[in-house]
């Protein structure tokens, strides 16, 4: 009888930007067979009948939120239509339902975030979201898959800012976070399965995370399997009871990785219409920004005079790196 992995995913949104927060999402799952090897449970062909790694008329797209989701200055923009149609989905299916942004981001007491609520979803009807669900939990019904968990772990610019400090740069930062997080989904559900998972999607231009690991599973004697560009990779633990994390190029290649990669994105989308809503309110004619550098200056300049009024300190606004 073959056992049960654990499959976690692993992706973030907003790395690049001085405004806004860093966004890292994960997904974790339950699969029947495997043995712990990543490739050889291949979520897609698992769920091929209601997922696609494409947008498509007729299933749920998961992919890279690159792929799926484009800025409304973009010729193909869609809104937030892939993006909601697979999230809240998957919300609702973990029986977390969020009818407005603020019950979703629990955001923390900063200005942009008091005063500003919109409801869900924004660009998709909540009658289809309902038949996704059930439409999926069939799906995972049939290939043996149970979805256990979907967080996103957002880090605004105070916190960045004290985490590139602690850590000497903003790639270490994001993979201390991004580990934590591996470990929290980790210590919630192994005991679900006999083999475990984890897939990360890599960290610029990283390709040793030994260290990292141990830092966050001291218990554990890792060993190092290869560590390459394209993949890195590590294992602990028994034979019949192993655990494997890879850092991986292209990794939202693997669904779990898609899936956190797309709640990541949502949770940062939605973070900056607050953002924006607020500053386009007090600075007249200012054009909404998404936070990259070269745009954040531009932003940052026509604020700084309001901003100076209202007595916002750039360590609350402004990540450094």
């Amino acid at each position: 009888m073959p056992g049960m992995t654990l499959l976690i995913g692993i992706d973030e949104a907003g790395y690049g930007p001085n405004l806004g927060p860093l966004c890292i999402g994960a997904s974790a799952w339950k699969v029947k067979g495997g043995e712990g090897k990543a490739e050889d449970l291949d979520l897609y062909q698992r769920l091929s009948e209601v997922i696609s790694p494409a947008p498509d008329k007729q299933r749920i797209a998961v992919a890279d939120s690159k792929r799926l989701y484009k800025p409304a200055s973009h010729a193909q923009h869609n809104g937030l239509i892939h993006l909601e149609r697979a999230v809240l989905t998957v919300l609702e299916m973990l029986e977390r339902p969020a009818g407005d942004m603020q019950a979703l981001l629990a955001p923390p007491e900063l200005p942009w975030y008091a005063d500003y609520n919109c409801p869900l979803p924004v660009d998709v009807d909540v009658v289809e979201v309902m038949a996704l669900v059930e439409q999926w939990q069939i799906a995972n019904e049939a290939a043996d898959v149970q979805l256990l968990d979907l967080q996103v772990r957002m880090v605004f610019p105070e916190e960045f800012n004290a985490l590139v400090t602690e850590y000497g740069t903003k790639g270490a930062a994001l993979s201390h976070v991004s580990i934590e997080l591996a470990r929290e989904l980790l210590d919630r559900n192994s005991q679900l399965a006999t083999h475990t998972s984890v897939t990360c999607d890599k960290h610029g231009g990283r390709n040793r995370y030994a260290a990292l690991l141990q830092h966050h599973f001291p218990e554990h004697l890792l060993q190092v399997v290869e560590e390459s560009r394209p993949l890195s990779r590590y294992r602990w633990g028994a034979a019949d009871c192993q655990t494997e994390v890879r850092f991986r190029s292209k990794g939202e290649a693997e669904l779990q990785v898609a899936l956190a990669s797309m709640a990541a994105k949502y949770f940062r989308e939605l973070a900056m219409r607050a953002f924006n809503a607020f500053w386009t309110s007090k600075v007249p004619g200012l054009k909404p920004t998404a936070g990259y550098p070269q745009d954040a200056k531009r932003f940052k300049a026509e604020i700084e005079a309001v901003q100076s009024k209202l007595g916002i300190e750039d360590r609350i606004l402004w990540r450094n790196r």
